[in-house]
């Protein structure tokens, strides 16, 4: 739109749609005193707008059978629900008023304050999701990156002390050329157009932030390479693993393959193989790998008896080093792609995730590719790119470690 607002539909056959705003705007933005701003805003625009109250705006989406949700990762804070595509108009109109007209009433912040305050206790009692916030402080130590997303009780505090502290925040960062406006279902086009322009079209794109982030983390030296904590866990719980490719960087899908091969999500990648098949060391062990706006990381989690962690991170270490020294056969590298062929088709039947991915890509890309199209560039690899990959990547100078005993 003229404002700078994006705008993305992708027709499919379904009657269930999946509409929602998605905003670049998370953990990335805060300042330290006001850590958790983002996620705190998610759950109390929830709360109430200076039209409807909470009640209200649930029973509007659940009493038609629809689900309503959000989201905050450390870049973006996304809110959509999935409902019969002849009430997206309904919908996208409570999800514009709760982000341009929150209400921010103290009584139901102080409680939705609380609530996330429970939310911090149950993550602090699971290792296997706390580690990789821990993980993400040690790799991009220096930067906002390194923020927790759900924040501490004492920025919890401050941020809900007054609510002109949020309603300033958003103003900063909830920006029209931050936004897009996204539908996948059996809507016409022309019909999500013109809701998305009635909704935010009178915004100005004046003042506020740009939507070029300016605290980059490329030149950041990290002063740790190995960090642990005794947290008094039955197993150790281990992440090895290091900094990587942004969203769009010519080497991004090359990596994403051979993450997958790696430890992705299949019993016959190469790490649970080794780990888990061969050794029968651990239960699980996978590894991730995250593209952000201008850097990214991988990693290799795995859980094990305290016994074992020293013959397993060495088993971690020779897969990487096998990737880094070995080029993969030309049937390896077939069987790889007809792997991850499968299992992209697999994931783009899945309509939440294939609509969240498509707002995420045109917020920072532009574009919007269907799953064919991402593979046409992955199946481009050779077998020598994969290897000068895994040697950029996988080297010592970029090699982090983090363990819960």
């Amino acid at each position: 739109m003229p404002n700078g607002i994006k705008i993305v539909h992708r027709w499919t056959p379904s009657p269930v749609a999946y509409i929602g705003v998605m905003v670049g705007a998370g953990t990335r933005d805060e300042a330290p005193q006001e850590n958790g701003m983002a996620h705190y805003i998610e759950h109390c625009v929830f709360k109430g707008t200076n039209h409807h109250s909470a009640r209200q705006i649930i029973h509007a989406i659940e009493g038609i059978g629809g689900e309503i949700n959000a989201y905050t990762t450390k870049e973006e804070t996304t809110f959509y629900a999935a409902i019969l595509a002849e009430h997206v108009q309904l919908t996208l109109h409570l999800i514009a008023e709760m982000l341009l007209d929150p209400a921010f009433k103290k009584e139901e912040t102080d409680k939705e304050r609380m609530v996330i305050m429970d939310e911090i206790e149950s993550y602090n009692d699971s290792p296997s999701e706390l580690i990789y916030d821990d993980f993400e402080s040690l790799v991009f130590a220096g930067s906002s990156l390194a923020l927790p997303i759900l924040g501490t009780k004492k920025t919890l505090k401050h941020i809900s002390s007054k609510p002109e502290y949020a309603k300033a925040w958003m103003q900063a960062h909830y920006r029209p050329e931050r936004m897009v406006v996204f539908c996948q279902g059996n809507v016409k086009p022309e019909k999500i157009f013109k809701l998305a322009e009635k909704e935010f079209g009178h915004l100005s794109a004046e003042g506020g932030l740009s939507a070029q982030r300016s605290n980059s983390v490329s030149d950041l030296t990290a002063p740790e390479k190995e960090r642990s904590y005794r947290k008094h866990t039955h197993q150790v719980h281990a992440m090895l693993g290091g900094r990587a490719y942004p969203i769009g960087h010519e080497n991004q899908m090359a990596f994403f393959l051979l993450n997958n091969i790696l430890g992705g999500g299949s019993l016959n990648s190469r790490l649970n193989l080794s780990l888990r098949e061969s050794k029968g060391l651990v239960y699980t062990v996978e590894s991730t790998y995250t593209p952000l706006s201008d850097t990214g990381y991988w990693c290799v989690y795995w859980a094990c008896d305290p016994e074992d962690y020293k013959k397993s991170l060495g088993l971690v270490r020779d897969e990487l080093n096998k990737l880094k020294d070995q080029p993969l056969s030309e049937t390896a590298l077939r069987n790889a792609l007809t792997q991850l062929r499968g299992q992209l088709a697999i994931s783009a039947q899945n309509q939440e995730n294939s609509a969240l991915a498509m707002a995420k890509s045109v917020l920072y890309r532009g574009e919007a590719p269907l799953w064919q199209e991402s593979f046409r560039k992955i199946e481009q690899t050779t077998a020598q790119k994969l290897q000068e990959v895994a040697n950029e990547s996988f080297c010592d100078q970029n090699s982090y470690i983090l363990t819960y005993e």
